[in-house]
């Protein structure tokens, strides 16, 4: 990696932090109910959903009605997608004719849609209408991202709340999150992009005439409206089958830029939310800081692993970057920083193909989203993923000193201690049960292209990116098949309500207690030992429970290579 290089990921996070500060103190008016500069223009609309909708914005919920309300809303979200996928031929806005998805397919993408996950096991541009593109899974793009965001809120309020079982009412939540955030933001960005090139249309298909005198079918649509909400909703599913590395989406150098902020901007805005809301901005920069040691690290392995050529191609003469499944516009560096964004935020967008990257960076993105992607992660939801190991970090630093273990004055409990687990536990036993199940049946084999470590690496990586709510893939790996249809469609509703409900129920145990006072004998929890401690427990949780399967994966893989042994 030349200077160059270095100095523009340096200046990429300087100015992703100049946003995402005065846009998490922005949202956190927006949570606590102040006014704000958007309140004249938004406020009468949100009144007025709230009229038609029957909605009592002053009504609050316990935690049980508010899982109760997430829950029912997902679950209809998902029975509309499904339908509206299936019925695609007879609707409008379908100039290319498109029959109905087959079941299986309009399953696993109306619960990847609904779970923010955007896994697609399809080619866009050959299977959806522009009516269900919009209609079904741009409109999931915004609702799925309110939801992650509603899980964070949630817990952020049982920290601050003392003696009582309200935490919020969750129409409200979502209401606002989409009008006030993610909806002036997306407009602005599609804006953006259609002044690049970003394709913005209705019309059919364009039909060109190659050098060679063939026809060439050009796919076109409304591109750009859902490439915004796509990136700044930690979304990820591309309109077209090659996804941001399609010019379409992605045209040049200063659209990467843009989609690349968009990845992380939210994310990183909540944590400085966070130390709003919880009135203690120390607190949300501790957080900020093991989310930020957390990614360097892997960002330099990763550019470091990419900054050499193959193995096998070096010995033939070849030397430079791995620029296997790169775009030549966008170069190594610009593909690296994506791959890890995407892979830490839960995005799950590429302007690359990760199947073509070296095995130590492919195990790069595998760890960050086998952690639970809470470096920074999906909307909210990574948030609360990190809070999950920060309860389990108290816990060992109450052992060490002897103390009952508490975080921003509340005490934890086994009952937090049990709910926090759940998704540190749950969700990668359910990663290493699903990659077996496809490992040792037919059904599963037949998806593998590639033999040998890369094969396996093909399969983990499918569970990882669906338990993670992710939707990146390596994609050597054939999965529009019943069997992966449906294994993967599992995935990404453990993966999604594994998270989100014991995060509320977290929240409603913390909000019936009350405050505690910090003593001399109180842990730090602001300071540079309790970022390292976190930072270790993260990493030895991830090490301890995937080391052997990186090891037979991406760690064998990088083996064969430096011997020079490839697999046909």
């Amino acid at each position: 990696m030349d200077v160059n290089s270095l100095i523009y990921i340096i200046l990429f996070f300087v100015v992703a932090i100049l946003l995402a500060w005065p846009l998490g103190k922005y949202m956190s008016k927006v949570f606590s109910g102040e006014k704000n500069f958007m309140t004249p223009l938004v406020r009468p609309v949100e009144k007025f959903i709230y009229r038609i909708c029957g909605v009592d914005e002053a009504e609050e919920m316990t935690w049980k009605g508010y899982a109760k309300a997430l829950i029912l809303f997902n679950i209809l979200a998902i029975l509309f997608v499904f339908i509206i996928q299936l019925i695609q031929g007879i609707l409008p806005l379908n100039p290319e004719g498109f029959s109905g998805v087959r079941w299986d397919t309009a399953l696993n993408t109306a619960i990847s849609f609904v779970t923010n996950t955007n896994w697609q096991a399809y080619a866009g541009e050959t299977t959806m209408s522009y009516l269900t593109q919009m209609v079904g899974l741009a409109v999931q793009n915004f609702l799925s991202a309110a939801v992650g965001m509603a899980a964070a809120l949630v817990l952020i309020r049982g920290f601050i709340r003392k003696n009582t079982d309200k935490l919020g009412n969750f129409w409200v939540d979502i209401t606002r999150m989409v009008l006030y955030i993610l909806l002036p933001l997306s407009i602005i960005l599609a804006i953006l992009l259609v002044s690049q090139g970003v394709v913005q249309t209705f019309d059919s298909y364009a039909t060109a005439q190659t050098i060679e005198g063939a026809s060439q079918i050009i796919p076109l649509g409304p591109v750009a409206s859902q490439e915004a909400i796509k990136m700044l909703g930690s979304n990820g599913g591309g309109f077209f089958n090659v996804n941001s590395a399609h010019p379409f989406e992605n045209p040049n150098g200063f659209t990467n830029l843009l989609e690349t902020l968009a990845i992380i901007l939210i994310p990183m805005s909540l944590v400085f939310m966070f130390g709003y809301l919880v009135r203690n901005i120390k607190q949300g920069l501790a957080l900020f800081a093991v989310m930020m040691v957390l990614l360097i690290m892997g960002l330099g392995v990763a550019l470091w692993s990419e900054d050499h050529p193959n193995p096998v191609i070096e010995k033939m003469g070849v030397t430079g970057q791995n620029m296997e499944g790169k775009e030549v516009r966008l170069g190594t560096t610009n593909s690296v920083l994506w791959g890890v964004l995407t892979t830490d935020v839960s995005n799950g967008g590429v302007n690359s193909m990760h199947d073509s990257t070296m095995p130590l960076t492919g195990l790069v993105y595998m760890f960050n989203m086998g952690t639970g992607e809470v470096i920074f992660g999906g909307i909210g939801v990574g948030l609360a993923g990190l809070l999950f190991y920060v309860i389990l970090t108290m816990f060992i630093a109450g052992l060490m000193i002897g103390r009952t273990p508490e975080f921003l004055g509340k005490k934890l409990g086994p009952y937090e201690m049990k709910l926090a687990l759940i998704p540190l536990i749950g969700a990668p036993a359910s990663v290493l049960i699903l990659s077996a199940l496809a490992l040792s049946t037919p059904d599963g084999l037949a998806g593998i292209s590639n033999p040998s470590a890369h094969g396996l690496s093909e399969i983990l990586y499918a569970y990882f990116s669906t338990i993670a709510n992710n939707g990146s893939a390596f994609g050597g790996l054939t999965v529009n098949t019943v069997f992966y249809n449906l294994t993967t469609g599992l995935a990404m509703l453990i993966g999604r309500f594994a998270t989100i409900i014991p995060a509320i129920a977290i929240a409603g145990a913390l909000a019936q207690k009350g405050k505690v006072s910090m003593s001399s004998a109180s842990f730090p929890t602001t300071g540079p030992l309790f970022v390292i401690m976190v930072v270790a427990v993260v990493i030895i949780i991830g090490a301890l429970t995937f080391f052997p399967v990186f090891a037979l994966g991406p760690g064998l893989e990088h083996l064969f290579l430096q011997a020079g042994k490839i697999f046909a």
